[in-house]
C-alpha cells in the first residue's frame, strides 16, 4: 500500500522538471522544490482533503515562485570544484535548439511561460492549470495563445508575432 509520503516523493520528477524550466538555473530549481516540499511536509495534516495531490503541489510551487519574484534576490557566488562532466553524444544541434527555447522561454512573460510549461512540459489540462494558478479556464486559454504567438516569433527571430486581420 502507498503511504502518504510515497505519493508525496512520486511528484518530485515532475517537480524538479516544472521548476528547472521555470526557474532558469539547476540551484534555483532545486530550491524551488525544496521549498514546495518543506511546505507540503509542513502542511501534511491537510493531505487527506486534497482531491488531486498534482494539482495541490504546482500550485504551491507556483506560489512560491511567485514570492520569490517579488523578493529581492541576495547574489551568491558558488565555487565547486568537485563538479564531475559526463560525457555526453554528440548532438550539437538539438542542444542549441534546447538553448534558443529556453533563451525565448525567458523572455516571455511570467504568466504566460507557466501556462505554456504546465500544458506543453508537464501535460496538464486546461482546466487542471486554471485550478493550479486559480484562474479562470478563459484566460489559460488566452494567455497560452498569446505565449505561443510570442514564443513562435522569437525563435522566428521576429520581435513581434505576427497578428492577422479577422475578416467576416
Amino acid at each position: 500500500m502507498q503511504t502518504d509520503d510515497d505519493l508525496l516523493l512520486t511528484w518530485v520528477p515532475r517537480l524538479r522538471r516544472y521548476a528547472r524550466a521555470l526557474a532558469g538555473s539547476r540551484d534555483d530549481a532545486d530550491d524551488l522544490v525544496q521549498d514546495t516540499l518543506e511546505r507540503a511536509w509542513a502542511k501534511s495534516h491537510l493531505w487527506g482533503g486534497v482531491t488531486d495531490m498534482r494539482a495541490w503541489l504546482f500550485a504551491m510551487m507556483h506560489n512560491l515562485h511567485v514570492d520569490g519574484i517579488r523578493r529581492p534576490k541576495l547574489q551568491t557566488v558558488v565555487h565547486d570544484e568537485d563538479t564531475l562532466e559526463l560525457p555526453v553524444a554528440g548532438s550539437q544541434g538539438e542542444r542549441l535548439a534546447v538553448l534558443d527555447l529556453q533563451a525565448a522561454l525567458e523572455q516571455l512573460p511570467v504568466e504566460q511561460k507557466e501556462i505554456l510549461l504546465l500544458v506543453g512540459l508537464e501535460e496538464m489540462s486546461y482546466a487542471d492549470v486554471a485550478q493550479t494558478l486559480s484562474i479562470p479556464i478563459g484566460t489559460v486559454m488566452s494567455r497560452l495563445s498569446r505565449g505561443r504567438e510570442r514564443l513562435r516569433a522569437l525563435l522566428d527571430g521576429r520581435p513581434d508575432p505576427i497578428r492577422l486581420k479577422v475578416v467576416r
